[in-house]
Parts: structure tokens; sequence; C-alpha cells
């Protein structure tokens, strides 16, 4: 019989298993393969139409992940074999991995949809992961494992970012494109690869020693998914209609956190716009996660200090000053300071956000507040890249879209100045 330390710690392993994805694929490597590989002709001759179109993948990959939540999120601690069907997440997900390492150049639609479709497997896989945690460990250490998970993927993605930040320093580039531009070609192609193995490898343990939870008989599904799901939100929305606090808090929420992920997902696309080198790109966004653990770890005790709802302010009024100052950037090491201040304030803006949520919502309705919380923000999230590759494509640069940025985190800070902390007047 397998002991409960070896179930947790098997369970935490797939966070180490895919957070090369989050990492290596979607925030570090991709973006640069997408616009110096992908789109080497529009690049060539459009830097602003490249960018833009990176921009609107970004945007149809988060309707795609808002819609699959949507239709699992609020049930899938009632389907059965959640293994099973985190397994073909899980599948769908390595397997569009893998093929970005053979594609190239010219192929921007076909590393588009690779994209969008690994991205489906990595959130869809993280609804059946997640919905294992309540049924290997006690309600009292849901906390404590959730953050040694979380924690875990840090360290497994920062490893294998680290890997493939070797990989393209030591693998000669080659030249491709009319214009003989140096790109390193293969080595990018293999980070892909080793993504998708790691995936693989690391999640083995999860499926060998966590069990599969038994679902009641009288709480399987008895209607089809979809009506359940929809039905469960529609409820749920209801019943947050009658709390004015918690609506201006979701509503600053899906604001500025739509800047937050615009500034993940889009930094590495407008760093290679404006020319800065592909070690330096790849190796301050590793900063941005070494920086990223204590950081967040601070701003737990800051919060202690002066409140969660200044704290998360202070971060937004940091992620100001990044968007601004990112506007005028020119060089490496401008994008190695922006990198390490996103670093400062990333992990302590999300945390704090999802702290301060559950203190104001009531405590009997937390699970199905929370799943409204998750899914309205992956649907809100598919502005800012949308708008960011609309203003790249009009103006032209990248450098509109990363200033319009400014409006998500000002208008949601002034939104969520109105919202009353628990035992504030």
């Amino acid at each position: 019989m397998t002991s409960q330390r070896k179930i947790l710690h098997a369970w935490c392993m797939y966070d180490w298993a895919n957070s090369g994805f989050p990492t290596t694929v979607m925030a570090a490597v991709l973006p640069i393969f997408f616009r110096q590989v992908g789109t080497i002709s529009i690049a060539a001759e459009h830097k602003g139409l490249a960018t833009a179109l990176w921009g609107y993948t970004n945007a149809a990959a988060m309707l795609l992940l808002a819609v699959i939540s949507l239709l699992l999120g609020p049930v899938a601690d009632r389907i059965p074999k959640k293994k099973q069907y985190l397994g073909y997440f899980l599948a769908l997900g390595a397997a569009a991995t893998l093929l970005l390492g053979f594609t190239g150049p010219g192929m921007w639609i076909c590393i588009a949809l690779l994209y969008v479709l690994g991205s489906t497997g990595f959130s869809g896989s993280e609804i059946f992961y997640d919905s294992l945690l309540p049924h290997i460990v006690e309600k009292g250490r849901l906390n404590y494992v959730s953050t040694r998970g979380y924690a875990t993927g840090y360290l497994g993605g920062g490893i294998l970012l680290l890997i493939n930040i070797v990989m393209i320093a030591l693998i000669p580039q080659q030249t491709i494109g009319a214009s003989n531009a140096s790109v390193p070609l293969l080595a990018m192609r293999l980070s892909f690869i080793s993504v998708a193995a790691w995936w693989l490898l690391f999640a083995v343990p999860l499926f060998k020693h966590v069990p599969e939870p038994v679902v009641p008989v009288k709480e399987l599904p008895r209607q089809s998914i979809i009506s359940i799901s929809v039905s469960r939100l529609k409820r749920t929305a209801r019943e947050i209609r009658h709390y004015k606090n918690i609506i201006r808090f979701l509503i600053a929420f899906w604001i500025y956190n739509d800047g937050i992920g615009t500034v993940i997902k889009m930094a590495t696309a407008f760093g290679n716009e404006i020319g800065i080198g592909t070690l330096d790109l790849i190796g301050a966004l590793l900063a941005t996660q070494a920086v990223g653990v204590p950081s967040t770890l601070l701003f737990g005790k800051i919060a202690d200090r002066i409140g969660t709802k200044r704290s998360i302010l202070i971060t937004l009024a940091v992620y100001t000053g990044i968007c601004t100052s990112a506007f005028f950037m020119r060089s490496a090491l401008h994008f190695w300071i922006l990198a390490v201040t996103v670093g400062l304030v990333q992990g302590g803006s999300q945390a704090l956000s999802r702290a301060m949520f559950g203190s104001i919502i009531p405590r009997d309705k937390s699970s199905e507040f929370f799943t409204f919380y998750h899914i309205s923000g992956k649907f809100a999230g598919i502005a800012g890249p949308f708008i960011f590759g609309v203003l790249s494509q009009i103006t032209g640069s990248g450098r509109a879209g990363i200033l319009s940025l400014v409006l998500f985190f000002v208008l949601g800070a002034c939104i969520l100045i109105r919202v009353k902390e628990p035992g504030t007047s």
C-alpha cells in the first residue's frame, strides 16, 4: 500500500512535470520562435504585425481555455476516472508541444494551432489535477500541500528553463530566410521536445501512486456535463449579484489580472521585436522566476502588516511603472531590470488577489464562488492580448500595446479602492 507521504509527493511532482509548458513554451522560448522563425517573412516587412499575430494567438488560446474551464470546472469533482481525463489532456498537451519541435520557418499558422492545443492540454489537465487534491489530504492541510505543489512547479519549471538556456547558448545558430538571420533554430526545437519529455516523464509518479478517487453513485452526473456546468454557474452568478462588494472586487480583478496575464504572454515577443537578444530575453525570465518565490513570501508578510488591499494596490502601481517604462525600452539591461521588477510583484499580486477574494466571500459558498472566480477570470483574460495585437498591427509596433496595459492597472486599481476588506468600515 502506498504511503500518504509518497502520494502527496507524487501529486506535487505533476506540478514539476507540467511547469515547463508555461515557462519555456508560453513565456520564454515560443514567443521568440514564433516571431523569428514562424513569421520570419512577416516580421521582416512588418514587425508590428508579427507581434500582433502572437497577441491574437494568445487571445484565441484564452478563449478556448475559458470554454473548457466553463464546461469541466464546475463538475470536475463529480466526474469519475479523474486520472484518465487528466491523462487525455496530458497526452494532447505533450503531443502538441512535441510537434512544435518539428515546425520551421514560415509555419506560423501551424505553430499557433499547436500552441493553442498545447495550452488546452495544459489547462484541461490542471482542472483534474486540482480536483484530486481534496481526495488525498485532509482539509486542514490543503493550503500547505497546494503551496508545496506550487513551489515544486516553480523549481521544476526553472530548472528546465535553465537547461534550455544552456542549449541555446551552446548549440550553433542557423541562418534562415532571405535575410540570412541567425537563429538558434535547433536549440529552440530541442527545448520544445524537452518540455514534452519532461512533462511525460515526471507525470508518471502521479499515475503510479496517486489513487483514483471513488465518486459515490449519488454524485455521478445524471445529466450532460455541459448542462450541469452551465446551470451551476448560472446559479452562482445569481447569488453573487446579491454581494455588491464581491462584484466590485471581481470587476477590478478581471481588469488588472488581464493586464498581468498580458505582460507574461507578450513580454518576450515585444522584447524580440525591438531587437533584444534571445539569451537576454530568456535569461531575464529565469531571473523573474528566481526573484518570484521570496518576493511572494515577502508580500504575504507585508499584507499582514498593512492589509491585503493596500498590498495589491502597491503591486498594481509597480506594474503601471513597468509598462510605462517598457514603452521607452531600448536595451537588454532595461529588459533585465523590468523582468526582475515583474518578479518582485507577480506572485504577490496573484496570491494576494486569491486571498482577498477568499476573505470577502461567504465561507459556506467558497467552492462554487472560487469556481466562478477562476472561470470568469479566464474569459476576462481574452481582451488584453487581443487589444495588444490590434494596437501593434495598427501602429506597426508593440510599444502602443505595452503602454495600453497601463489602463488595465489604473482602472483596476480605481475599482479595487472601493472594495471593503473584512474588519474595515
